[in-house]
């Protein structure tokens, strides 16, 4: 009987914190209203960095080039590619003015090392306001530059956009894919508007090119060849130079893994970055996904056991209902709602996941670019 109460009064608790991340965290995210800005026409250099990506290039660098700005360049940097990509890049550039071509080569001090390459496109870049995608991305309109751009002001100069993934019909995979992205869209969105910002996707991710200096580029985490987004932003990033752009104009979308395999090894490389966040984020971050893991053990344990079952039940729908509000409204502003349908089912399923990616790279280091 004793254990069952300390399992009561756990359970409790991380009720209690499940709801506190719901309704409060995630809630400045999910029940804020999208204020419209207006727009800017500063100048914006839009960099790519591609490796080995001669087909995404050809398919997707055309919505880049069709944008509806008056003023900007692209930025293409091929990073040591074995395929055509340079040729690919040269051909786009016969035709357009508004190209540039950065091409790296391998030394042995930066081997293989993104952070090297997209140092090379900043620096080269024409325009101080730099817009970053990645070559298997497309933006969902015209108006992408134009939209993400209006976030710019004197002191915002950090800004967060939101990557998706293509959707694929009837597949559990994709639905997987696209949840766990949602949540991270709702997590570094949420943090952000609180004034704690801690990452960015370079899928979709804007910020001035003074932001880049003053933190000496990538030079804190060089060695860590992951982290060209999130871990500059970790480091870069603060309450007062972050906005972020939640319009549907302002999306990009990019191709997801159809293997599971293949997905938890880019999972792999994302995860292994955020050991080395600020203490405060790791703090937050781990608290949410233990909680979260407690929440199914212990309620799984009181429901077999029945114990204080009148208690424990309203618990359960207590944070069920905030999380299903929270995620919703996070779904709706984002175009994930057909994601929320699976929701407990995708839960469980991302944490059995995430745990086994974590103990992976405790075992072994994930590898890096392409």
């Amino acid at each position: 009987m004793l254990i069952l109460e300390v399992l009561f009064y756990s359970f409790v608790t991380v009720v209690i914190i499940q709801v506190l991340f719901y309704a409060v965290l995630f809630g400045s995210f999910a029940f804020s209203k999208n204020k419209k800005k207006p727009t800017n026409t500063i100048p914006i250099s839009v960099i790519i960095c591609a490796k080995n990506e001669a087909e995404n290039i050809k398919k997707f660098l055309p919505s880049i080039l069709e944008q509806d700005y008056p003023d900007f360049e692209v930025v293409l940097i091929n990073d040591s590619s074995s395929d055509d990509t340079l040729t690919i890049f040269e051909d786009f550039k016969s035709s357009h003015n508004n190209i540039k071509i950065v091409d790296v080569k391998n030394i042995e001090a930066f081997w293989g090392n993104k952070k090297y390459a997209l140092s090379l496109g900043i620096k080269a870049a024409k325009y101080d306001h730099l817009l970053f995608t990645d070559a298997d991305c497309q933006p969902l309109s015209n108006q992408w530059i134009k939209q993400m751009s209006a976030n710019f002001s004197e002191k915002g100069t950090i800004v967060l956009g939101y990557g998706a993934y293509n959707k694929v019909k009837n597949s559990l995979l994709n639905k997987l894919i696209r949840f766990e992205t949602l949540l991270t869209a709702t997590q570094y969105f949420s943090f952000a508007k609180i004034g704690i910002p801690f990452m960015g996707v370079g899928r979709n991710l804007a910020y001035h090119r003074d932001e880049f200096f003053k933190s000496n580029g990538f030079i804190k985490h060089m060695q860590i060849r992951s982290g060209d987004d999130d871990l500059f932003i970790n480091e870069a990033a603060n309450a007062k130079n972050t906005t972020i752009s939640i319009t549907p104009q302002s999306f990009t979308s990019s191709i997801p893994k159809t293997a599971l395999k293949d997905w938890i090894k880019q999972k792999r490389r994302h995860v292994s970055t955020a050991k080395h966040y600020k203490i405060k984020h790791q703090f937050l971050l781990a608290l949410f996904y233990i909680t979260q893991v407690l929440f199914w053990v212990l309620g799984i344990a009181l429901a077999l056991s029945s114990f204080l079952w009148p208690f424990v039940l309203p618990l359960i729908l207590l944070r069920f209902l905030f999380q299903y509000l929270s995620l919703g409204y996070s779904a709706k502003k984002l175009n994930e709602l057909d994601t929320i349908l699976l929701l407990p089912f995708l839960e469980i399923s991302l944490i059995v996941l995430q745990f086994i990616i974590f103990i992976t790279n405790q075992i072994s280091k994930p590898n890096y670019w392409k």
